[in-house]
């Protein structure tokens, strides 16, 4: 004896499903969706296409000429601008700066930041109080937050100072911006105050972590240090790259960082690649040797961009 679906063929809703047609086999169940969302992208790629194109152009074709900002009476010079900034111990100290920098900060992201997120996602009490504290900084313009704490660096009217000597400590109250070494530290303030991005990745992904993992190991006996060092930090291996690429070109991108706290002090040693083509451009007018250091820093750039997508994916296998 066969049995037969106790469900009536006259139900309107078995009715609906036998009419219903069933998608060939190798036709994708939106047909023409991939063409209706190219046509209305294609305006915003061609735009973005050409702007980006004519600018890269642009950068190539004046990155072989002896001219200023008015791009009059340029002067076809091939390479030599290349030679020069390659050969520029300025140059050479604003790359080794943006890569100490971007480091620093790597460091302080899987360091500080890790554990902060970690002590986040437990569910410690007030969380979302620190949350905001900490994220609340990554969401204020840094040229606002660097203008304010470069007037707090001033060594003789600076916040910083006239604090230690309120407190009897201004025979240590150093020279913010005329020592080299101080202004290292407190550049390296600064970027420690962009931590909050690093923290939230963290906390993204370690949301998605098995549960079952950590309380197997808690009633192993583990201790919460041993759980973040052994167990959830290899977990995140992937968000370490990830943080580690955007806080690296990150920095070369902080010219509001520098420009507006040490403005490069003292005499160019906290320079970075932004300020560098900056002060190349409008304070020597050399836009051609400028516009050859922008690509020498756009091909580092994408190289790092490419041994991050390598390393990525030797990660997830």
């Amino acid at each position: 004896m066969v049995l037969q679906p106790t469900t009536s063929s006259r139900d309107p809703a078995v009715r609906r499903q036998q009419r219903r047609p069933r998608p060939r086999s190798g036709t994708p169940p939106l047909k023409h969706g991939g063409w209706v969302a190219a046509a209305f992208l294609a305006p915003l790629l061609i735009f973005y296409g050409i702007y980006y194109l004519y600018s890269f152009g642009i950068l190539g074709v004046v990155s072989t000429q002896r001219v200023g900002l008015t791009f009059r009476n340029a002067v076809d010079v091939g390479t030599q601008n290349f030679t020069l900034v390659l050969g520029d111990p300025s140059f050479q100290k604003s790359l080794l700066n943006t890569v100490m920098f971007g480091l620093f900060s790597v460091l302080v992201s899987m360091t500080l930041g890790f554990v902060l997120a970690m002590m986040l996602a437990s569910g410690v009490r007030m969380r979302r109080l620190f949350y905001t504290v900490f994220l609340l900084p990554s969401l204020i313009p840094m040229s606002l937050f660097a203008t304010v704490f470069g007037r707090m660096l001033e060594t003789r009217d600076g916040a910083i100072n006239q604090g230690l000597r309120a407190i009897g400590l201004g025979g240590i109250a150093p020279d913010w911006l005329g020592d080299p070494a101080a202004a290292y530290v407190a550049v390296g303030i600064l970027l420690t105050y962009g931590i909050g991005l690093p923290i939230m990745y963290y906390t993204t992904d370690v949301a998605q972590v098995n549960a079952s993992i950590v309380e197997s190991a808690l009633l192993e006996g583990a201790s919460v240090w041993q759980i973040y060092r052994i167990m959830l930090f290899p977990l995140l291996r992937t968000t370490h790259i990830t943080v580690a690429l955007s806080v690296i070109l990150g920095s070369f991108r902080a010219f509001d960082v520098i420009y507006f706290s040490t403005g490069g002090q003292p005499g160019g040693r906290t320079d970075i690649v932004g300020t560098y083509i900056y002060s190349a451009t409008l304070g020597a007018n050399r836009v051609g040797f400028a516009a050859a250091a922008s690509i020498i820093v756009l091909v580092v750039a994408l190289g790092i961009s490419v041994l991050q997508l390598i390393s990525r994916r030797e990660a997830e296998r």
